[in-house]
């Protein structure tokens, strides 16, 4: 746990023992632990927004320790939720140091999926005082039918990292649990805990018992600033790629940042890039410095040695993507590497946190761009975090497929009335605004499937009584839900399995698929040969021969997100602020300037210009990977209607570029707000996208299966019986719940629809089309993204080179 090492004055006085405790460390409460006290003192729930290393954890748990050194209870007093299984076990970890100092004989314990079945049942008999689990634990314990016994006499719950749940589904699953206990047990105070906050009034509606966001039973709590974290953007000795985000140019660079530093966490943003990194640094490793890696594919017993190994500080290194975002507390890592671009200044913010771990020392970082335009948005992110400006999206919608999914949960526990439970879910911020039409469609599909799938027997999951309650239609429901609860819908995995079936991870099935027996590929940090596929299986064998893939992830790469996106924009079109950026990246703005134009703060520009025999189109957009791809298939629609014959496009995190066989002359109607409207629905109903987000809600609602008694489906099982249903409802109900839900997803998701078409408002009048004779500097980029592979290794940076030096010339001469 964090000690506190502010002079402060006390906000309220700490009992005696507690006083004496914290003198005999040598420590003195921070403000906000002693404001905490006090809130909880007064019955106020709070929110408490304080930096990594601010003492956040002893600050929730305090008040919860002196309530029960004061007057024992029994039975579950404070449950603490956290976003990650391996978190809760860290906080048990850390708890145990002042109860068993103040000797408070207080009993604490973790539940999560791992916990042994019988430790399951004799919580429920028996709870401990302070119990720590995760959102999916939550709603399983909400379903058993003693759940108001369990959870009656609760007085107080914890919500750590809330910032990170907040933002998905996993979210309004935790949303509605709290809106349950707010029925069991209102005497219950809210904590939120959080490090990094964009919006403070939407985590305050989460900690309100009625979802109000100026809720003056909230109080808001702020820890005093940490020391200001000293970040260096790597300035390589290498050439500074073009293209390419793996960032391997600067390995050797990193590999001696290790080696200078204590302990050392190096993260990605990706599991590639993760696997292909480790690779590296270990073939760099002459000193043989125990390095290791850990990310959310790898075995779950190879994360927790690796953690294990971290905390007992036996490690000089960990490469790891966002599974190490999360507070666990390592005060020896002294030195937080971040290879490739942020995406967002509160992911990097979260992530300099790691390293110190305490207020009085600044946190040390190095940032490594993968190329020209990272070096921007690394520059945009420092300058983000030193403006005190956060990124963050506006509270989200809940999501009716997790409606869908609690309401049966709800059932399981006993009968309940649809009025009562339709004013309780509205508790929840995320359904506040939630109409009572929407609930009911909700409620007839668990009930019976709707419209469309109602005569058939499996998807009756409820029934009245006399009373007019709804319960379950039989125990075979509950056998269903308990199987199926939870929210994380994976792509379709494959176990890796070694040897005799040791599991080093999973990877996903189309990956897989794509594998010829005898192919080597590089995961779990080793090489490794395939050798056949076998049901849930993917068998392999150590070693191999041939140039090895690396599993790519659906969904795996972050979005550039709005805030940096602007910062870009920004730094972009003032050429005054290149001082101190890299003499590459300046020389290749300063060249961009006069050879085209600079991309306009608030507008857009356009390129065209020949090359080989077609007409490329690039748009500076800067607004995320997922938006371009939807921009870059509606523009092609577009384009091809108007006769321009459309080859094909790429996109990136900052701009898109589209070949065609005709020129594009009028790139103002191009990018009219009109192509959101038909020509978007059209291209949603052909996708292939909107099948796959159907799987993952048809999953989450709880339509279909992923497990059943005593086998578990596969990818293909499961895409297969939603294809057919999703054809089913399409045809004969288009406006199911379950159909709605689908959209709402995929123009949030993937597709980002609001970003477009925020972007689309703003450049209406403000497009500018530079017309070329041959690409400029900062079309290169994109250019070269074409027709890349994604599993290459470390031959990618080198074929780029290659191919970059033709198009670099030709930008860079001064001919027409």
């Amino acid at each position: 746990m964090e000690p506190p090492f502010d002079s402060a004055p006390k906000a309220a006085p700490l009992p005696p023992t507690f006083d004496a405790w914290f003198a005999a460390r040598g420590w003195q409460a921070h403000a906000h632990q002693l404001e905490m006290v006090a809130a909880a003192r007064a019955g106020q729930s709070a929110l408490l927004i304080a930096p990594t290393g601010g003492g956040k954890t002893l600050a929730g748990f305090l008040p919860t320790l002196i309530e029960l050194a004061e007057a024992p209870h029994a039975g579950l007093h404070t449950l603490y939720v956290s976003p990650l299984k391996a978190l809760a076990v860290d906080i048990e970890r850390n708890l145990d140091t002042p109860i068993r100092e103040l000797e408070l004989g207080l009993s604490v314990e973790t539940r999560s999926g791992d916990t042994p079945q019988g430790k399951k049942l004799r919580q429920r008999s028996q709870p401990p005082q302070i119990l720590l689990t995760t959102p999916e634990s939550l709603a399983l314990m909400l379903s058993y039918p003693d759940a108001p016994e369990i959870f009656g006499g609760l007085r107080c719950i914890v919500l750590d990292e809330l910032h990170e749940l907040v933002a998905s589904k996993r979210g309004d699953l935790l949303s509605l649990g709290l809106a349950r206990l707010g029925s069991l047990a209102p005497q219950a105070r809210r904590v939120g805990l959080s490090a990094t906050v964009h919006d403070p009034d939407s985590l305050r509606a989460w900690i309100s018992s009625e979802a109000d966001p100026m809720d003056a039973r909230v109080r808001q709590v702020r820890g005093m600033p940490a020391e200001k974290p000293e970040v260096e953007i790597l300035t390589t000795r290498e050439r500074l790629p073009w293209s390419g985000h793996m960032a391997l140019h600067a390995m050797p660079e990193v590999y001696e940042r290790i080696q200078q530093a204590h302990t050392t966490l190096v993260f990605v943003n990706t599991r590639a890039q993760a696997e292909l990194a480790f690779q590296e640094l270990w073939r760099l490793n002459d000193n043989a410095l125990p390095i290791a890696m850990h990310h959310g594919s790898l075995a779950v017993e190879q994360r927790r040695k690796v953690e294990a190994a971290m905390a007992r500080g036996d490690l000089r290194a960990v490469v790891a993507t966002s599974s190490l975002d999360l507070g666990i507390d390592w005060a020896s890592v002294d030195l937080v590497i971040q290879v490739g671009a942020p995406k967002g200044a509160a992911r990097l913010l979260q992530r300099l946190g790691r390293a110190n771990h305490r207020l009085d020392k600044p946190s040390r970082a190095l940032l490594v761009p993968g190329n020209r335009f990272e070096v921007l948005e690394c520059r945009a992110a420092l300058d983000a975090i030193e403006a005190q400006t956060l990124d963050g999206e506006p509270p989200r919608r809940g999501g009716l497929d997790v409606l869908a999914q609690h309401i049966l949960a709800t059932a399981c526990s006993g009968p309940f009335i649809a009025d009562q439970l339709y004013d309780e879910v509205r508790q929840a911020a995320p359904y506040r605004a939630l109409a009572r039409k929407e609930f009911d469609d909700v409620l007839a599909f668990v009930a019976h499937g709707g419209y469309a799938l109602r005569s058939y027997e499996k998807y009756r999951r409820l029934k009245t009584d006399k009373q007019g309650r709804w319960r379950v239609a039989s125990t075979q429901q509950i056998r269903r839900y308990r199987l199926n609860a939870g929210v994380i819908v994976d792509a379709p995995t494959l176990k890796v399995t070694l040897g005799r079936g040791r599991v080093l991870g999973e990877v996903e099935e189309y990956f897989a698929q794509g594998l010829q027996p005898g192919d080597t590929f590089v995961f779990a940090g080793q090489l490794l040969k395939f050798e056949r596929l076998r049901e849930t299986r993917m068998e392999v064998s150590s070693g191999g021969s041939g140039e090895p893939k690396v599993p790519a992830y659906m969904g795996g790469r972050l979005p550039l997100s709005t805030h940096l996106a602007e910062r870009v924009r920004g730094l972009l079109e003032a050429p005054d602020r290149w001082q101190g950026l890299p003499e590459a990246v300046s020389d290749w703005l300063s060249l961009q300037r006069h050879r085209s134009l600079l991309p306009p703060g608030d507008g857009l520009l356009v390129e065209s210009f020949p090359r080989g025999g077609k007409t490329f189109t690039v748009a500076y957009c800067f607004e995320g990977r997922n938006a371009h791809q939807t921009l870059g298939m509606l523009l092609t629609r577009r384009m091809e209607r108007a006769g321009l014959q459309p080859l094909g496009f790429v996109a990136t995190d900052y701009v898109i570029a589209i070949w065609s066989l005709q020129p594009v002359e009028d790139a103002a109607a191009l990018f009219d707000q009109d192509m959101l409207g038909d020509d978007l629905e059209e291209w949603m109903a052909e996708s292939s996208l909107l099948r796959r987000t159907f799987r993952n809600v048809a999953v989450i609602a709880g339509l279909i299966d992923r497990r059943a008694p005593g086998q578990e489906k596969t990818g293909r099982q499961v895409t297969f019986n939603s294809d057919l249903i999703y054809d089913v409802l399409r045809k004969y109900e288009p406006d199911h719940v379950l159909l709605r839900a689908t959209r709402a997803d995929a123009a949030s998701g993937l597709t980002d629809i609001g970003r477009l078409s925020a972007m689309l408002t703003r450049v209406q009048g403000r497009i500018v089309h530079r017309r070329l004779k041959r690409i400029s500097p900062l079309a290169v980029p994109v250019l070269l993204e074409i027709g890349r592979e994604r599993v290459s290794g470390s031959a990618e940076d080198a074929l780029l080179e290659e191919a970059a030096e033709e198009m670099i010339t030709e930008a860079a001469s001064q001919h027409g």
